[in-house]
This record gives C-alpha cells, structure tokens and sequence, in this order.
C-alpha cells in the first residue's frame, strides 16, 4: 500500500515577510515591469570603413545559449536554507541535492535514525529501503507560494567520501496538481532544503530533550548556597553550570510561589510575578516562609563557569536584602532535591 502524507510548510522551513502579500503568482514573480522580454535583437555593430573598433572588456556580453527563466517564470523567492541544527555537521548544496557531512560515523549512524523516525512520525511511506538508501513515497507539500498542490519524492541515503561520512537527501520525482511534471533547478533545491531541515529539526528537538533529561537527573544533586560574584555582591550560589541550572529553575520556581512572565536566556534574566504560597506548603517542604512581599521580581543569572550565581532585583530593579537571598536557599534546596 501507498501512502501520500501532507506536511505544511510552517515557520520551521521558510519565511515569509509580512510585506508579501497577494496570491501565490505574486509572491513568486516580480511584480510588473516585464518590458525587457519585448527587446530587439541585438544587432551587429557597424564601424564607418577604415575604423579601427575599441571595447571595454568590462561590458562585453557573454556569447553562448544559457538555459533559465525569464519573464513571469523567473521565481524571485529567496533561497530556501538549511539549517544548521546538527552540531559538527557542514551542509553541502551541489545540483540542487543536499548532504550533510560529518566526522564520525556514530554521528552519521544518529542522524540517520533520526531521518527514519522522522518518517515514521510524519506517516511518510516508504517504497524501498536497504541498509544505506530509502526511496520515499509521495509527499504532498501545501505552500501558500504554490498555485497547485504539489508532491515529491525523495532518495534519502548514508554516502561516505574522504574520510567523511554523509547523510544526503535527493528530490527525484515531481507532480503539480496531481500530474507528474520535470523537477526545475528550483524547485529541486528548495524541497530538498525543506526535507532536510525536517531531520535537522527532529535531531536538534531530540538533543534538547536529552539535555533536558540529563538536568532533571543532575539538578537533584546541585548544592545551593549563599556566596558572592564576581563584585563581591552577596548571591546565591547552585553549584552547577549555567544551561543545566537555565534548564531547571523555570520548573522550580512555581513551585515557590513564581509565575513566570518572560525569559531571556542570552541576557539570563527570568521574570515572575510571587504571590505567597499557603501554610501548608511551608509545612510541607519543611522551611520557614520567606518574607518577601507579593509583586514582580527578576532572577538575574551568572555564568560562573562550573557554578551559576543567582540574584533577585524587584518591580523597580533594586536587588533584594541579603537575608531574602538567605532565606531562599534552604526553599530551593527543599524543592530541588524533591525532582
């Protein structure tokens, strides 16, 4: 049995600028003016007998039969990327075809699960498969830049080249409105990127959840104490790295009390509004209640290598008092080693 699956071309695989509005022509073609197709031939140049003629090279038209399209088939979308989701991994665009480089062939091994778990996930059949080469079956794009429903299939295969080990991804068929039509140069580099950043996407997305994963188990043995930074300012102190304590706090701090508002993990800023919780939470967890008044705090968190300081400012950005910082120690132990 055959089957044909939809994918919906989102955020993940192409932008689209707000400005681009209008039908899928427009967004594909440029926009009027197309008087240059209605140009004369070009004529030999006639000199007055006995002249002698002087060109610039830097003007000279390049003589020969070149293939492309003009007119209202010249497709002025941008190029469509790859992204590069797959750390070590160099992408490599030639004839249209995709391949993903890498040193290892572990590496390679775990891209290649991740493409056939991919397929798997998105119900994408398959017409035949061997140990290093996957033919796809159809799959049908929708694309607010396309005019008709389109499909295509794919040669999905593990290559190996220079001491290198690849992962390649090639478009072999197409169809427009349900007829099977040649693949254009175009069409043939942008699905290609499109399928690849489907594996990359679902590589990056199983990384982090694997990251995720590993902080969960590592935040249960992270001491929290009090200490200073780097100005000698009192902070309090996780004895962790920056991104596994990043990965962690946002789900500890709920539990205190903090619903968070916004998180900017370059800057290491989270914003949260605190509300007090109840007696029976304090009781619970077995520490005495903080003394911080209900409003909106920023956890401002610093990269100190093997260990992550934290401070709190309030609403008007003045930090806390010391003894707050003192007493959410023992709070976040509490809930930390409960995970």
């Amino acid at each position: 049995m055959k089957f044909t699956h939809q994918l919906v071309i989102s955020s993940l695989a192409v932008f689209v600028l707000s400005a681009c509005a209008g039908n899928p022509s427009q967004r594909r073609q440029a926009k009027d003016d197309f008087a240059y197709l209605e140009t004369p031939a070009l004529k030999e140049w006639q000199l007055p007998e006995g002249a002698t003629p002087q060109f610039y090279l830097n003007y000279q038209i390049p003589e020969g039969e070149f293939q492309g399209g003009i007119g209202r088939s010249v497709d002025i979308r941008p190029p469509q990327q790859v992204l590069e989701l797959i750390p070590g991994a160099r992408a490599e665009r030639q004839n249209g075809e995709v391949t993903l480089w890498m040193i290892k062939q572990e590496e390679a091994d775990k891209v290649w699960q991740t493409a056939l778990a991919m397929l798997k996930e998105r119900n994408i059949g398959i017409a035949a498969q061997s140990e290093n080469q996957i033919d796809t079956d159809w799959v049908t794009w929708i694309s607010e830049d396309e005019e008709v429903e389109i499909g295509s299939r794919y040669q999905i295969s593990r290559v190996m080249a220079n001491n290198r080990f690849g992962f390649k991804i090639s478009l072999t068929d197409w169809r427009e409105g349900g007829k099977n039509v040649p693949v254009s140069a175009t069409n043939k580099e942008r699905y290609n990127a499109f399928m690849t950043n489907l594996v990359t996407a679902r590589y990056d997305t199983e990384l982090r959840q694997e990251a995720a994963r590993k902080a969960q188990h590592l935040v249960k043995q992270i001491p929290i104490t009090m200490g200073s930074d780097r100005s000698g300012f009192p902070v309090i102190i996780a004895r962790t790295s920056y991104d596994v304590l990043w990965q962690r706090l946002p789900n500890l701090m709920p539990q205190i009390g903090f619903t968070l508002e916004e998180r900017n993990q370059s800057q290491g800023t989270i914003k949260a509004k605190y509300a007090a919780p109840d007696d029976a939470f304090w009781q619970d967890i077995g520490v005495k209640p903080i003394s911080l008044k209900s409003g909106t705090y920023t956890f401002l968190l610093g990269d100190l290598g093997n260990r992550t300081s934290i401070n709190v400012t309030n609403s008007a950005g003045k930090p806390v008092e010391e003894e707050l910082l003192k007493d959410m120690v023992p709070v976040l132990s509490a809930i930390a080693g409960r995970q």
